[in-house]
């Protein structure tokens, strides 16, 4: 682990995928934020790649709070954030019991699962607005802080539950701002707590980082010129490549 920060194998993973994680911010959005976490874990533990990944996503948040600031939606998040709160517990319990390759396979399957909605998406579309539901919302708040907390996955999540309401672009973006920010900040504790941010982590965040204000404005170059749609298919497409190779990965560890 010492010598993470020298190993070329760990490069060819973390690059790609700070790179898609600075597009998604940017404004691509979709599957290509979701990759970071699971690309960098065909290299390393994927608990260490979400560490190495949570402090460049905090510079990421700041940013976007000054850019989003004085758009948001109050009972979105007062419905959310509280379920999130009992997922991130739920995320750092799982991580002090379940060994890495248990996680590695847990991250195949939420990763699967992702895909398979996006797909039904594609099928089921509706334009009406959809009734807020308490209940609803924190269960998928709950959904989104574990999923956040395994691999910074909790958009998709968030998006079950937010997405149906129709709120204006940039009260729906605002929203998830402020959500994630927040998300991501409490993060910081029980990632600390399990010894993630020690020298050769955070040395390993602080040489990637420099990537991401680059890939950020890269994703909103493309934006504003071209359609993001016509890179979902493939996209998606690698995400389940990726996740295809970390339920082998996960299910050879347990069974082989």
């Amino acid at each position: 682990m010492d010598a993470l920060p020298t190993d070329p194998l760990f490069y060819a993973a973390a690059i790609p995928a700070v790179i898609l994680v600075g597009l998604a911010k940017g404004g691509l959005g979709g599957a290509m934020g979701f990759l970071g976490v699971p690309v960098m874990a065909l290299a390393i533990s994927p608990i260490q790649a979400a560490a190495i990944l949570l402090p460049i996503l905090v510079v990421m948040d700041m940013v976007s709070l000054w850019s989003w600031r004085g758009n948001y939606h109050v009972p979105t998040l007062a419905v959310l954030l509280p379920g999130a709160m009992a997922g991130i517990g739920l995320g750092w319990l799982t991580a002090t019991v379940v060994t890495p390759d248990i996680v590695r396979l847990i991250l195949g399957i939420v990763t699967t699962v992702f895909v398979l909605r996006w797909l039904w998406q594609k099928f089921a579309r509706s334009d009406v607005a959809a009734p807020r539901r308490p209940l609803f919302g924190v269960f998928w708040g709950l959904v989104s802080g574990f999923t956040s907390f395994v691999a910074h996955a909790g958009g998709p999540p968030f998006q079950v539950y937010v997405l149906p309401q129709r709120l204006a672009p940039a009260l729906y973006v605002g929203t998830s701002v402020i959500y994630f920010a927040v998300v991501n900040a409490v993060k910081l504790v029980p990632y600390f707590a399990l010894g993630q941010f020690d020298a050769t982590n955070l040395t390993a965040s602080a040489i990637l980082l420099p990537l991401a204000p680059v890939a950020t404005l890269l994703g909103a170059f493309i934006v504003r010129r071209l359609k993001a749609e016509a890179f979902y298919g493939l996209t998606y497409a690698t995400v389940m490549v990726v996740a295809l190779k970390l339920l082998w990965d996960g299910v050879s560890a347990l069974f082989g």
